[in-house]
Parts: C-alpha cells; sequence; structure tokens
C-alpha cells in the first residue's frame, strides 16, 4: 500500500519507473536471515532476479553470498564487494572467457552440469595454475508444479546430470587433476508456491546422498538452489514469504551429515515484493466489448507478462471512480505488450497512476530498449 504523500510524490515524477521500498527489502532480509542462522544455513543471493546496485549493497550488508550465471555476473558481485569465497557460478554454457574471470576471481565454487564442461574446466585450470572448486548441479527429476518456462529440475529440462550420468561425472572428476569437488548443488524451478516440492527435493537429495557416500565420496556443501514463491495476487497481504515452514520443512526432510554445510540461492523471495513499476495512463481506448487502459510502461520494462503469462496485481493510485474492467496494455507494438486483461480498475483516465505490483524480481533487470524505447529510471522509498 502507497500513502498519500507517495502517490503525490509519484504524480510530479516522470514515468514509468521502478519504485523500491528498501524498508521492505530490509525486513524480509531480516526474516530469512534469521532463518539462516537459527538453522546455521548459508546463502547465495541470484543475481539474476535483480542487479540493481543499491539493492545488491543491502543484500551484502546481511551477510549473504552471490548465485552468478554468467560472467559478468560473477564480475558485479566481486565488484559489488561481495566475498568471493561465497560466490558461486551456475549455468549450461559457461564460456572460456567466463571460466577464466571466474577462476581469476578464487570463487567458492562452479555448479558444474556436464562432463564438457568438467574436462574444459580442468583444462583452463591446469592452464593457469590453478585448482577450480566444483560443485555437480544434479538433476533430481522433479516436477516443480510452476511454469514450464521456470521448470529446471525435470528429466526433460536442459539443467543438471542425470543419475545414470553420476559415474561417467565421478570417472572424469578422478581423472581430471585441477577440479576439486567441494559439493552438490540441486535446483529445481522457481515460483514454488507448493512446500511438498520441497519435502520431495530433500527427500530426493537424501537419495542421491547415498548414492556418492556408497561409492566412498564425501560430500562437504549442500546447495538446494532457490524457488520459494512469493503471493503475486495479495501482495499487500503477504509482503514476506512463509520462511518460516520452508526452512522447516527442509530441517525435517534432509539428512545432514557431520561437516557438511548446507546451502541457498533465494532471488525473487528476498527481492520481488519490495519493488513496484509505476506507469502513467496514457488514453483510455474503446474496443469491442472491451476498454484498453494504454500505459507509458510497457513490455520492454516488464517483460514476464508476455514472456511466460505471468499476473502482477495491478492498482489505480488515483482515480476513486465506480470499478470497471479494463484490459491493461501497454505503448510497444507488439500484442504480446499486455500486463493483464479484464482487471477490475477504479474508472480510468489519463493521467491516472498506475502500480504493477511485485515487480522487483525478474523486472528491471531484463529490461530492454526495444522499439528504442527509454529504459525506466529507478526510485527509493528512502529518498521520497
Amino acid at each position: 500500500m502507497f500513502n498519500t504523500n507517495e502517490i503525490r510524490e509519484f504524480q510530479q515524477l516522470e514515468t514509468p519507473f521502478y519504485y523500491y521500498d528498501l524498508a521492505l527489502l530490509k525486513r524480509t532480509l531480516d526474516k530469512y536471515t534469521a532463518n539462516l542462522k537459527k538453522y546455521n544455513y548459508h546463502a547465495h543471493y541470484a543475481l539474476k532476479a535483480n542487479a540493481n546496485e543499491r539493492i545488491l549493497q543491502i543484500i551484502r550488508s546481511y551477510g549473504l553470498g552471490a548465485d552468478c550465471v554468467s560472467g559478468n555476473e560473477v564480475a558485479l558481485a566481486l565488484k559489488s564487494g561481495f566475498d568471493p569465497s561465497m560466490v558461486v557460478y551456475a549455468g549450461v554454457g559457461k564460456s572460456d572467457k567466463e571460466i577464466k574471470m571466474a577462476l581469476e576471481g578464487d570463487i567458492f565454487s562452479f555448479n558444474c552440469e556436464s562432463v564438457p564442461e568438467l574436462e574444459i574446466i580442468n583444462s583452463i585450470a591446469s592452464s593457469m595454475g590453478k585448482v577450480a572448486s566444483v560443485s555437480l548441479r544434479i538433476n533430481p527429476d522433479i516436477d516443480a508444479h510452476t511454469h514450464k518456462y521456470i521448470s529446471t529440475g525435470r528429466s526433460q529440462d536442459k539443467f543438471g546430470i542425470s543419475t545414470w550420468m553420476f559415474q561417467d561425472v565421478i570417472d572424469t572428476i578422478h581423472k581430471c587433476q585441477n577440479l576439486k569437488l567441494v559439493g552438490l548443488h540441486f535446483h529445481v524451478g522457481s515460483q514454488i508456491t507448493d512446500m511438498k516440492v520441497f519435502e520431495m527435493l530433500a527427500k530426493r537429495v537424501n537419495e542421491i546422498q547415498r548414492w556418492f557416500f556408497d561409492n566412498g565420496i564425501v560430500i562437504e556443501n549442500i546447495n538446494l538452489g532457490g524457488g520459494l514463491g512469493i503471493d503475486y495476487e495479495n501482495p499487500d497481504k503477504n509482503p514476506v514469504s512463509d520462511f518460516d515452514t520452508y526452512f522447516s520443512i527442509i530441517n525435517k526432510g534432509l539428512e545432514v551429515r557431520g561437516g557438511q554445510h548446507i546451502h541457498f540461492e533465494p532471488g525473487r523471495t528476498i527481492v520481488a515484493q519490495c519493488g513496484t513499476l509505476i506507469s502513467r495512463v496514457l488514453y483510455v481506448k474503446i474496443g469491442k466489448g472491451k476498454k484498453f487502459a494504454i500505459l507509458d510502461a510497457g513490455m520492454n520494462d516488464l517483460i514476464r507478462p508476455a514472456l511466460y503469462q505471468a499476473k502482477h496485481k495491478i492498482d489505480n493510485l488515483t482515480s476513486k471512480g465506480r470499478n470497471m474492467r479494463y484490459d491493461v496494455v501497454g505503448p510497444v507494438c507488439e500484442s504480446s505488450d499486455r500486463f493483464g486483461k479484464n482487471i477490475l480498475l477504479p474508472e480510468t483516465k489519463r493521467g491516472d497512476i498506475c502500480a504493477i505490483k511485485s515487480a522487483g524480481a525478474y523486472g528491471q533487470v531484463m529490461a530492454m530498449k526495444y522499439n528504442q524505447r527509454d529504459l525506466a529510471l529507478e526510485y527509493y522509498s528512502e529518498e521520497l
């Protein structure tokens, strides 16, 4: 919810822009890190969710490491002051240049996804006189019951090492003198709201761990990735995800062996609710059997609805009229440039200020200049 002073400030600013509630971000981090301390867990924030410099500085101040999926993300994490010993680097397609840069940065671990990747990292590390710490990203073949584009742990997904590959992978590591196996890594998908998925994950990790221990391989680190969802439908009612239940399920279900360290990679659940895309209504257009509220924000500013039919709560902050139905769309020259269909809003007119909620994750970080549109600026609650 926005107060009167905030809305008044919004009306004076050029739109569209991203607005970050830093107090909510800190409240979320307080709750998350309290659970980490309770169970003695570790976490690496997923930079892909939001790489805004100010956001990163706050997250780093809470002692989280960084989870990166590109060389540039690794470089940004190190530049932003994240401890290299808390930086992990995942991704199915790491280039030679990216691998070299990460090795030079002495990061904690490469999360590796194939035998060829292990061989290339070993070769590059050898040429640099380095030993690369690697974790094996395992595909546990679990359906996370989320959108197919953000499900990553099924056997048909491109991510991870399947169980039938284990012996080949271990044989490869034994042959590679410049690799050190430091852990196992899992990630089954994003925006997971069914907590039973995490129960299944813990059980599956236990089964997979046993194979490695039965084969004489000690696993020091278990990384369970991220994936915990947020409430997109009622963000004001539930601004912070249910971390207590999530971590309780993991603690209860996961078999932790002596000396093991448990890691997580939160992204969306840390930053999504603190960010809002603020936009101004350009026109209200009457269509056949419907009305279009045309905003000055478009899919170039927030691509999630166009990319995988994501739904965000949309509020008209300045109208007090009777409720009516609108298709809320942007100005980009694509039919997929639509934020919501048949959305109930107070009677909307040109100049009204609208808020697209829960946009702090995969919003600004995915923005582009399609149609040569300007990138949206950002403002922070501590500034207004």
